[in-house]
C-alpha cells in the first residue's frame, strides 16, 4: 500500500508541475543511439558480394557483407506499384530470428515488373516504370530515380548499421565467448569484438532506478536517406514540434517511442504518445518519402542542408545547386531494415502511395464529425443530464458525451460504478432519444482484484504480458496494481474483444462508442512511464522489439469487438496510442495539452503532421487538458477546434468546470457560433473523409499539399487547407486585431488562385501575405475560386438530426468563370455504402449553367433536397434564373448578398438531375 501510495503522490506531483524532460532519456542516454550516432560519415564498411545476386520478376536479392566482421547479410529489393520500392536487409544467418513489423500495412504490397539494365562488380541498374534503382556495391548505396531525376539515396553518408546477433563474451572487455564452440553460429570470420561492444550500454542498461537485462546484448539498425532535391523534411510524427523538420545538428535527433507525457513541451523533438515512422522530402522539382517499417525504440537525425554565404559561393563556383543534401538517418535499436522508397513525385502523389500501404481512416458515422463534450470527469448520471439539458437551454449543438474511467467501478474496465451510474441503460436511451452518442474509456491496464472477471480470466489463461522469468507482470496505473493483456496473441484481442458482445457488457448498447486512452503503455512505476523492454510478448518477443505496436494492436482489438458487437455498425474509437496502420481502426488527438496559446499553436503543427501520415482524424483538447483557459483563449480555440477534423473539449480532473455557459455571455455566443459554424460545413467534412477512404488524399493538408512550387509556404504552419476547396488560417495569437493570411502562388510567376473569405464572399486574387482584420467572432477562412462547397445552414440539436435537412451549395468562381465540386451522402451510420448504397454527385458550374452528374447511379434515397445556391465571383448580375427538373421549367429568384449572389429555392430532390441557368 506504500508503494501504491508514493507511486501515486509522484505521478499527480508530476502532472501537477508538468513534464520533467529528465524522466525521459536522451540519445547520450540510450546505448544504441549513442553507437549509432557516433559512426563517421563517408567511410560504410558494408559493400555487395559479387556474384550473389538472383533475380525475380519483381525483385532482386544479393548478398551484403559488412568488411569489418565479415559477417553476412541479405538485401532484398522489390519494386512495387504506385512509384515505390521496397528495401529490406536482414542478416543471412542470424542467432535467432529478428522481429518483422507485422499488422502495420494494410495489405501485402502490390509488386511491379523490373528489368535488369546493368549488372557488374561496380553496380546494378534496375528500372520499373519510370523508375530505377542504382546499386552501387562499394561501398553499399542505393540510388532512387524518379523520371531520371534523384529523389532518394539510401546510404549515401554511410551511416548504415546493422549489429548482428551474437554470444554474450564472459567478459566484455576480452575477446572470449561464452560457448566458443558455436561462433560458427555467427557466421564470423574474423575477430569477434565489434565497436559497438566497447559501449557500457551494449550488454545491460541502466536509466534512472531501471535496469535493462538486455538478454540479447547490442541490435541495433540504422540507415541514412539523402533527398538531392528536397527545400523540406517533414513527418515522423509525434512531436509537440514545427510541420517542417528542423536540424539536429548539436540538438536531440527526433524520438519515435511512445510515451504518457504529461503536459507536454512544445518547440521539442521528444518523443509523444504516438510513432509514425514516414518521412517526406519536399522541393519544388519533386517530393519523395520514407517509410521506417520498425516498431522498436528509433531516433532520427535531421541534416536541414542549412545554407550559409560561403556554401553558397561553393555552389555557385562549383555549379552544384547543393552542397550537401537534406537527408534524414533513422536508428533503431532492434529488427530488421525494412524500409519503403515513394518517389511521388508530388506531394499528394506521396502522401497516396503512404495510403496504399497503410491504408485509410474508414467513413466514420456523421456524429463523430461533430462536436464532443468531455471531462475527466462527470460525476454522475445526474451531472451527464444537466449538462446535455443545458447544451439544449443554450442553443449549442453536440453530439456526444464522454465518460472518463470514473464511471466504472474501482477502475475496473467493462463495469459501472452503481452509486454514480444505477442504471447506465437509462441513461444512454436518454441521450440516443435526443440523437446523441455516449463515449466510454476502456484502458488497458486491469486492475490486479482477484474478484474481478477479467483479472481473473487472463490470470487463469495466462493472458497478460509476461516477465523474463515467466511471472505475469505487474506495473501501476489508475487502478494501483495492474497487469497488461498480451494483445500480440489473437486469443487474447478475441477474448478482449468479446468484452463489448451485448450478452457481456450488458450495461452498454450498439450506440456506445470508445475511447483507449494510457494505451502507450503507460506504467507509472515503469521506466519513462512506460513498460520494461525485457518484458516478454508471445512466441518471446521482448516489448522492445515491438513496444511502439502495442497501442496499434490495442485498439485493432477495440475495433474488431465493436464490429462483433454490431456488424452493421461504423465503430467509433478514439486512441492516444498509435503506429503506422492505426488509422483503420481509430481517431487520434495531441494528448495532455496545456491551456496556453502556444499548445493551441501547435495544435495545428502536430495534427497537420499526422494528416500526411495517415491520421487525418486528428484533433486537440479544446480549450486544453491541463489549466483554465481565459475566455479569449477558450474562445479562440473553439474557432480552431472547429476546422480541425476531431472536435471535442477535454478537461483535467483538477480544472474548473469549462462548458461554455460557464463562462461569460460573450464567450458562449463565440463558442456557440463557432460549434454552429462546424455543423453548417458537415456534409464538406463527410464528403472529403469519403474521399479520403476512396484515394488516400488527407483530408487537411499543409499548403505545399497544392501550392509545391511556391517555396514561402513551405514552413507556414499556422494556417492550412481543408482538401483544395477552403484555406483556413484561425487567430491564435492573445489580443489581436489582425492576423497576417499567406495566399500562396499557383506558378513561378506568382499567380493567385482566387480565394473568397466565407463570411462575406470578399475576393482575394493576390499571392503573399495579407494583412487581415479580426474581431471576436473571426475565424479567417477562405475558398478557392473554382470550387463548390456543400453546406446545411439548419442548424439542431446534434448532426444525426439534420440527415434529411436541405443543402446549400457555395459556388466560388475561379478566374475563367467557373466551378466545380463534390458531394457524398448515404445513411451516416451503417456500412451499407461499401454495397453501394449512397450518393455520389459532382456539380459543375460553366459560367452560365449549375448542373450535377452523379458518379455512380443513386442507390440510397434521400429526402433532402436544395434549397439555395450562393455564387460569388459573378463579374454582373444574373438577371434571372431558372432551373429545369425532369423536363420542366421554373423561374427562380436572384438576390444579391453582400459579395455574391443568391438563387432561392431551386427544391430539387438531391437525386435528381438538373440544370440551373443564368441569364444576364
Amino acid at each position: 500500500m506504500r508503494l501504491i501510495i508514493f507511486v501515486l503522490i509522484a505521478f499527480i506531483f508530476q502532472m501537477t508541475f508538468g513534464v520533467d524532460p529528465n524522466n525521459f532519456k536522451k540519445c547520450e542516454q540510450s546505448s544504441f543511439c549513442r553507437r549509432c550516432r557516433k559512426i563517421p560519415p563517408g567511410n560504410s564498411k558494408f559493400a555487395l558480394v559479387p556474384g550473389s545476386m538472383n533475380t525475380y520478376s519483381n525483385a532482386i536479392t544479393i548478398d551484403l557483407i559488412n568488411k569489418d566482421t565479415q559477417h553476412l547479410f541479405v538485401v532484398k529489393l522489390e519494386a512495387l506499384v504506385n512509384n515505390s520500392y521496397r528495401l529490406i536487409i536482414d542478416e543471412k544467418t542470424p542467432l535467432r530470428p529478428r522481429y518483422k513489423v507485422t499488422h502495420a500495412l494494410v495489405a501485402e504490397p502490390q509488386p511491379e515488373n523490373i528489368n535488369i539494365e546493368k549488372e557488374d562488380q561496380n553496380e546494378v541498374v534496375l528500372t520499373s516504370g519510370y523508375n530505377k534503382a542504382v546499386i552501387v556495391a562499394d561501398p553499399f548505396r542505393i540510388d532512387f530515380y524518379e523520371n531520371n531525376v534523384l529523389a532518394v539515396s539510401a546510404n549515401a553518408k554511410g551511416l548504415m548499421n546493422f549489429e548482428h546477433l551474437r554470444k554474450k563474451p564472459f567478459n566484455p572487455d576480452e575477446n572470449v565467448v561464452e560457448n566458443s564452440d558455436d561462433v560458427s553460429e555467427t557466421n564470423e570470420k574474423g575477430p569477434f569484438a565489434t565497436p559497438q561492444e566497447d559501449d557500457p550500454g551494449a550488454w545491460e542498461e541502466n536509466f534512472n532506478s531501471h535496469h535493462d537485462s538486455k538478454p540479447y546484448g547490442p541490435e541495433a539498425v540504422a540507415l541514412d536517406f539523402s533527398f538531392p532535391e528536397a527545400e523540406a523534411l517533414f513527418g515522423i510524427p509525434e512531436h509537440a514540434d514545427s510541420f517542417i523538420l528542423k536540424s539536429t545538428s548539436g540538438t536531440e535527433p527526433y524520438r519515435l517511442y511512445n510515451l504518457d507525457v504529461f503536459e507536454y513541451l512544445i518547440d521539442s523533438k521528444m518523443a509523444l504518445y504516438g510513432s509514425v515512422p514516414v518521412l517526406y522530402a519536399h522541393g519544388t522539382q519533386c517530393t519523395a518519402g520514407v517509410l521506417w517499417l520498425n516498431a522498436a525504440e528509433t531516433w532520427v537525425d535531421i541534416n536541414t542542408a542549412e545554407r550559409n554565404v560561403v556554401s553558397s559561393i561553393v555552389s555557385f563556383v562549383s555549379g552544384s545547386r547543393k552542397t550537401d543534401p537534406q537527408s534524414a538517418h533513422f536508428m533503431s535499436e532492434t529488427g530488421i531494415i525494412d524500409t519503403f522508397i515513394m518517389l511521388g513525385p508530388s506531394p499528394m502523389d506521396a502522401f497516396k502511395q503512404y495510403a496504399s500501404l497503410t491504408g485509410t481512416a474508414p467513413l466514420p458515422q456523421m456524429f463523430a464529425l461533430a462536436y464532443h463534450q468531455c471531462r475527466w470527469n462527470y460525476n454522475d448520471a445526474a451531472d451527464v443530464e444537466s449538462v446535455v439539458t443545458k447544451f439544449d437551454e443554450f442553443d449549442i449543438p453536440m453530439d456526444s458525451m464522454w465518460l472518463d474511467i470514473e464511471y466504472t467501478d474501482g477502475k475496473k474496465y467493462f463495469t459501472w460504478n452503481s452509486y454514480k451510474f444505477p442504471e447506465p441503460l437509462e441513461m444512454i436511451k436518454n441521450l440516443t432519444d435526443l440523437g446523441r452518442h455516449l463515449i466510454i474509456i476502456i484502458d488497458p491496464h486491469i486492475k490486479r482484484d482477484n474478484n474481478y472477471f477479467f483479472h481473473k480470466n487472463c490470470t487463469d489463461e495466462g493472458y497478460y504480458v509476461k516477465t523474463k522469468e515467466g511471472k505475469d507482470y505487474e506495473g501501476w496505473c489508475w487502478p494501483g496494481a495492474a497487469s497488461y493483456p498480451d494483445f500480440f496473441r489473437k486469443d487474447v484481442r478475441d477474448y478482449y474483444a468479446q468484452q463489448y458482445l451485448l450478452e457481456n457488457f450488458r450495461t452498454t448498447t450498439g450506440d456506445v462508442m470508445l475511447w483507449n486512452d494510457m494505451n502507450e503503455p503507460s506504467v507509472f512505476n515503469g521506466p519513462e512511464v512506460t513498460m520494461p523492454k525485457d518484458l516478454l510478448h508471445e512466441n518471446d518477443w521482448e516489448h522492445r522489439n515491438l513496444h511502439n505496436l502495442y497501442g496499434h494492436m490495442h485498439i485493432m482489438a477495440t475495433f474488431d469487438g465493436l464490429r462483433n458487437r454490431d456488424p452493421k455498425q461504423r465503430p467509433f474509437i478514439l486512441t492516444r496510442s498509435h503506429y503506422a496502420g492505426s488509422q483503420r481502426y481509430a481517431a487520434i488527438w495531441t494528448g495532455d495539452n496545456l491551456a496556453d496559446w502556444g499548445h493551441l499553436q501547435h495544435s495545428i503543427k502536430m495534427c497537420l503532421s499526422e494528416a500526411v501520415a495517415g491520421f487525418s482524424f486528428c484533433g486537440a483538447d479544446v480549450g486544453g487538458f491541463f489549466g483554465n483557459p481565459t475566455p479569449e483563449l477558450f474562445g479562440r480555440w473553439y474557432q480552431t477546434g472547429a476546422f480541425l477534423p476531431f472536435f471535442r473539449s477535454h478537461s483535467h480532473i483538477d480544472t474548473a468546470r469549462r462548458e461554455p455557459w460557464l463562462y461569460p455571455e460573450a464567450t458562449r455566443l463565440i463558442i456557440r457560433d463557432a460549434i454552429r459554424k462546424r455543423y453548417s460545413y458537415l456534409p464538406l467534412w463527410y464528403t472529403m473523409f469519403y474521399e479520403h477512404e476512396l484515394n488516400g488524399g488527407p483530408v487537411i493538408r499543409p499548403l505545399l499539399a497544392h501550392y509545391p512550387k511556391d517555396a514561402n509556404g513551405f514552413t507556414i504552419d499556422n494556417q492550412f487547407l481543408l482538401q483544395d476547396r477552403l484555406m483556413v488560417r484561425p487567430v491564435m495569437e492573445q489580443g489581436v486585431s489582425k492576423v497576417s493570411v499567406f495566399f500562396p502562388a499557383i506558378d513561378d510567376k506568382k499567380t493567385s488562385n482566387l480565394w473568397y473569405d466565407t463570411d462575406d464572399y470578399q475576393k482575394y486574387d493576390q499571392a503573399g501575405s495579407q494583412t487581415i482584420p479580426v474581431n471576436d467572432y473571426k475565424i479567417p477562412v477562405y475558398q478557392r475560386g473554382g470550387t463548390i462547397v456543400p453546406k446545411k445552414e439548419r442548424i439542431r440539436r446534434a448532426a444525426t438530426l439534420m440527415k434529411n435537412d436541405p443543402y446549400t451549395l457555395i459556388v466560388a468562381l475561379d478566374r475563367d468563370g467557373k466551378a466545380e465540386g463534390t458531394l457524398y451522402l448515404d445513411d451516416e451510420k451503417t456500412f451499407d455504402y461499401r454495397q453501394g448504397k449512397f450518393i455520389y454527385i459532382n456539380y459543375k458550374f460553366d459560367g452560365r449553367k449549375l448542373f450535377n452528374e452523379f458518379i455512380n447511379r443513386p442507390k440510397y434515397v434521400s429526402k433532402s433536397w436544395i434549397e439555395r445556391v450562393v455564387i460569388a465571383g459573378l463579374t454582373k448580375k444574373p438577371k434571372s434564373a431558372t432551373i429545369i427538373v425532369d423536363g420542366l421549367t421554373q423561374e427562380l429568384e436572384v438576390q444579391p448578398q453582400q459579395h455574391a449572389y443568391v438563387v432561392r429555392k431551386p427544391g430539387v430532390a438531391i437525386n435528381k438531375d438538373f440544370e440551373i441557368k443564368l441569364s444576364f
